[in-house]
């Protein structure tokens, strides 16, 4: 399954020296489904909170926009090639504990699980930064509002893993950022179109705005308009 989208927007960031990665002839493929706590014979809802949501590369048969509880959207990956090195990291989006997240949930038929599931822990699970979860999310209603729950497969941020950031303090997350540079560019950059898909989307996420003041040292996004 092929997009045309760069894959360093994605969440997939090549693991750090010595980590575990996935392999890249399949042999690192997901776990059995029940152990995932997904049922094969039942539709599946995944939740996106990055680049799912403006690439999600694989079939599915509704989309609405949703509300995660209980993880929110951060920056707090390390980014070791794609938007920084091993001597200076940059940082990647990520879902980490706490509050609740905007986002856009998919629903897959049971049908085309096993395939997305595959085509998701290959792009996603490549240096196992993440954790596979099952979460509440909320269907957002044409009123604006939250309504129907749906439980929503989702990958979180793994506190453990080597590439984890749990850097609070904007300031400095803001200056690893304006530092940050890889193989596909400028951490500066990744921020700057991770808002601009957000933003296209109707999603403003005000802490990124924030963290993008910052970045640039005063208003305006992170690439300087």
């Amino acid at each position: 399954m092929t997009t045309g989208v760069d894959p360093a927007a994605r969440g997939g960031e090549p693991a750090a020296p010595g980590a575990a990665t996935a392999s890249a002839d399949g042999a690192g493929g997901p776990p059995p489904l029940a152990s995932l706590g997904i049922d094969p014979a039942r539709d599946l809802w995944v939740f996106a909170y990055g680049s799912l949501m403006w690439d999600p590369g694989f079939a599915f048969v509704e989309r609405h926009d949703a509300l995660l509880a209980g993880y929110h959207r951060r920056f707090c990956i390390y980014s070791v090639h794609y938007r920084g090195t091993p001597a200076q990291p940059g940082l990647v989006l990520g879902l980490d504990n706490g509050g609740s997240c905007r986002g856009i949930a998919y629903r897959i038929a049971a049908g085309e699980v096993p395939a997305a599931v595959a085509y998701l822990w290959q792009r996603e699970m490549i240096s196992y930064a993440y954790r596979p979860v099952m979460a509440g999310a909320r269907l957002i209603g044409a009123d604006g509002h939250p309504g129907t729950a749906v439980p929503a497969w989702c990958f979180v941020v793994d506190h453990h893993h080597a590439q984890y950031c749990g850097e609070r303090d904007p300031a400095r997350l803001a200056a690893r950022i304006r530092a940050g540079h890889g193989s596909k560019g400028s951490n500066r950059d990744y921020l700057a179109a991770a808002i601009a898909h957000l933003d296209a989307l109707g999603i403003r996420d005000e802490p990124l705005h924030a963290l993008a003041a910052l970045v640039t040292g005063g208003g305006g996004r992170p690439d300087g308009s």
